[in-house]
């Protein structure tokens, strides 16, 4: 009975490992339970390996939030900033930042700002970028980063047309210095033709009558002495007369040349004042630029005042007025001006003074100055840049 139960204990045994042994085949929870020797180890599934798009290292691409978009200041500026009617932009450095917006993907929109805020408001990160026809100083640099320059021009002088048709001629000789030489004139006639009704009055009274009529005698003959134009239809009969008729001649050679260099004078001073060939001739003339522009740091540099102005609209009013002699600021922006809206009073001076490079504004340390140099200097250096350029401005020089 023992030996068998002994048997019976070591057949299982040797069951139980085999069972172990098999591949894929375990004993029972029961049966390892209840058996005495220690279960063979369970065996673990491998760890799945980490995902490569966890939400750290996803892709950016998605929907831009209102953060995304960019403020770029601007300022009407023909022909690089047009404000149409409508409030649309246009313009070459629209144009130019349009291009730049849609290869480096940027949402944006533009706000109007004055120039001066247009780099303030860069600065201080009220704007992401300023673009119009803002010129590269020294002074701006300090207070932004600019992009590479974009375009390249200088400084122009406008002074009013200097014309030789009827109409500019009939304007000068009708001037207010014109009329008071007349006036100097007509009153000395006068004098002197009073003096000669004085001295014939009464011995000559044939030639020189009574009254008022003498008097329109004696102002005939002052005038035809004057010009040595005598009719012989009158002549001092007088030794009084004769004196008078003496000292008349000799004093009207000397009168006659003054006035007539009045005259000539009322007539070629405004012809004369603004024949300007360059910045040097604008010390002896009233100058008006715009306040706060690069043109303001370019007269000052050269010791030249101006009269400042809130706008180029300003300026060229004044100037047609006749407030100021002449207009100095950005070449391409006059240009465009005197072409399409300020018709033939003003004209440009031959020749551009100072150099002046357009950039884009940018806060200082700004991310988007390196990509964007990129796509600039590209599109500058294409064929589509020196179309736009066409397009505004007429033939390229």
């Amino acid at each position: 009975m023992l030996v068998t139960r002994a048997r019976v204990a070591r057949l299982r045994g040797a069951f139980l490992a085999l069972l172990c042994a098999w591949p894929g085949l375990g004993s029972s929870p029961a049966s390892a339970q209840n058996d005495d020797s220690v279960p063979p180890p369970r065996a673990t599934a491998p760890k799945a390996p980490p995902s490569s798009n966890t939400a750290a290292e996803a892709p950016s691409g998605g929907e831009r939030t209102a953060d995304d978009v960019l403020v770029v200041a601007t300022k009407p500026a023909p022909p690089f900033v047009v404000l149409k009617e409508d409030g649309e932009w246009t313009g070459i450095s629209i144009t130019l930042w349009e291009t730049v917006a849609e290869r480096l993907d940027l949402d944006y929109r533009f706000e109007e700002s004055s120039l001066a805020d247009m780099v303030d408001g860069v600065a201080d990160g009220r704007f992401d970028a300023s673009i119009a026809a803002l010129t590269i100083t020294r002074a701006r640099e300090r207070e932004v980063d600019f992009s590479h320059p974009f375009h390249t021009t200088g400084y122009a002088i406008v002074v009013p047309r200097d014309a030789s048709d009827w109409t500019q001629m009939t304007k000068r000789l009708f001037s207010l210095d014109f009329f008071r030489a007349i006036a100097l004139l007509v009153l000395l006639l006068t004098f002197v033709g009073f003096c000669f009704w004085l001295a014939e009055r009464r011995k000559n009274a044939a030639e020189f009558r009574p009254g008022l009529a003498g008097l329109g005698d004696g102002f005939w003959f002052s005038a035809v002495t004057m010009t040595t134009t005598g009719y012989g239809d009158m002549a001092p009969r007088t030794f009084a007369g004769r004196l008078v008729g003496l000292v008349w001649m000799f004093s009207a050679l000397i009168i006659t040349s003054t006035f007539i260099g009045m005259i000539a004078s009322s007539l070629t001073a405004e012809r004369l004042a603004l024949r300007v060939e360059g910045p040097s001739d604008l010390a002896a003339l009233v100058t008006g630029s715009v306040g706060g522009s690069a043109s303001d740091d370019w007269l000052a540099s050269r010791g030249l005042g101006f009269e400042p102005y809130a706008s180029v609209d300003d300026g060229l009013d004044a100037l047609e007025r006749g407030d100021i002699d002449a207009f100095v600021y950005d070449r391409p922006l006059l240009q465009y001006l005197l072409r399409h809206s300020r018709g033939d009073a003003l004209q440009l001076v031959p020749g551009e003074f100072g150099r002046q490079d357009y950039g884009i504004a940018l806060p200082p340390g700004s991310p988007l100055r390196e990509p964007l140099n990129r796509v600039l200097l590209h599109h500058v250096d294409s064929a589509i840049w020196d179309s736009t350029l066409r397009r505004w401005f007429g033939p390229l020089e």
